[in-house]
C-alpha cells in the first residue's frame, strides 16, 4: 500500500511547480552557497530533491549536484528542467530511508521537507537523518528544513487546526500532542485533473528534539533558524510564529 506522499507525487510535478512553497529557490539557494563559501568544489547531495528546483541553479552555478527521490515522475520533471538549463545533474530514484553514501559530500540539503519529517514512523524519520549523515565527509555540513512543533504549542490545538491555510485540508485534522503528528486528509487534483483524497501524517519536532537527533550522530555545531520562503538567513531567529525551522548542522 503506497504512503501518501508516494500517492500525491505519482503525477503532481507540474502542480508542484506552482505551489507557493516552491518560488523561493533563487534566495534559497543564494543561503547554501554562502554557507559553503561559494566553493566550487563543494559536493552537494540533494535529499528529496522533487523537481529539482535547488539542484539546478545550484549547477548553473557551477556545483556537482547529486540529486535523489522517491518519485519517477519529480525526477522526469527534473531531467526535462535540467536538459532546457543545459547543466548536468545525477539525479536517481531512491529511498532516503534506505542510502548507501558514506562520507561521499561537503553538504547534504534536504529542503521543503523533502524527505525527513514526512515518514510514517519516527523511526524512519531518523534512518533518514542517519543517512543524510553518513553521506557527508569529515567536517561536512547539512542544512534542512522541518515542521515546527512550537506553532502548534504556542497555539491553541483548536486554532492550529482551525488556521491550517493549506488549500484543500478538510476540518478532520487532529494534532496529537502525545506524538506530535498532525494527521489531515488532504483534497487534491494530480496533473490530469484526477481527485485525490490523501490521509496525511506530518511530524512536527521541537528543537531540542532535533538537536538531540543530531548530537547522537555526531553532529557537533546545531544551529537552529526561523525558515522564511526563499529568505533563509542566520539572523532569523525561530519564533512560535515558524511553521518550519531551518537547522544548520556541522559534523
Amino acid at each position: 500500500m503506497k504512503q501518501w506522499y508516494e500517492e500525491l507525487f505519482t503525477n503532481y510535478a507540474d502542480k508542484y511547480e506552482k505551489e507557493i512553497y516552491t518560488q523561493g529557490t533563487l534566495g534559497e539557494v543564494d543561503f547554501i552557497e554562502k554557507e559553503i563559501n561559494y566553493d566550487k568544489n563543494c559536493k552537494i547531495l540533494d535529499i528529496g530533491c522533487g523537481t529539482g528546483r535547488h539542484d539546478i541553479e545550484l549547477a548553473k552555478r557551477g556545483y556537482n549536484v547529486t540529486g535523489i527521490d522517491l518519485s519517477e515522475s519529480m525526477l522526469a520533471k527534473a531531467r526535462e528542467k535540467a536538459q532546457k538549463a543545459a547543466v548536468n545533474l545525477n539525479l536517481r530514484l531512491a529511498d532516503a530511508r534506505k542510502l548507501n553514501f558514506k562520507e561521499e559530500f561537503d553538504l547534504v540539503i534536504m529542503l521543503c521537507e523533502g524527505a525527513f519529517s514526512l515518514m510514517e514512523t519516527d523511526e524512519m524519520n531518523f534512518e533518514i537523518l542517519k543517512n543524510a549523515a553518513n553521506a557527508l565527509k569529515e567536517n561536512g555540513k547539512l542544512i534542512f528544513t522541518t515542521l515546527n512543533g512550537l506553532y502548534p504549542l504556542f497555539h491553541s490545538v483548536k486554532d492550529f487546526i482551525n488556521s491550517n491555510a493549506v488549500e484543500g485540508m478538510s476540518e478532520g485534522n487532529s494534532f496529537d500532542l502525545m506524538t506530535f503528528r498532525d494527521i489531515s486528509t488532504f483534497e487534491v487534483e494530480d496533473d490530469d485533473g484526477n481527485p485525490m483524497v490523501l490521509n496525511c501524517n506530518e511530524r512536527y519536532y521541537v528543537p531540542s528534539e532535533i538537536t538531540w537527533l543530531l548530537k547522537s550522530l555526531n553532529f557537533s555545531k546545531i544551529d537552529i533558524l526561523g525558515s522564511k520562503i526563499g529568505n533563509y538567513s542566520r539572523e532569523d531567529v525561530l519564533t512560535t510564529e515558524d511553521y518550519e525551522m531551518l537547522v544548520v548542522a556541522e559534523l
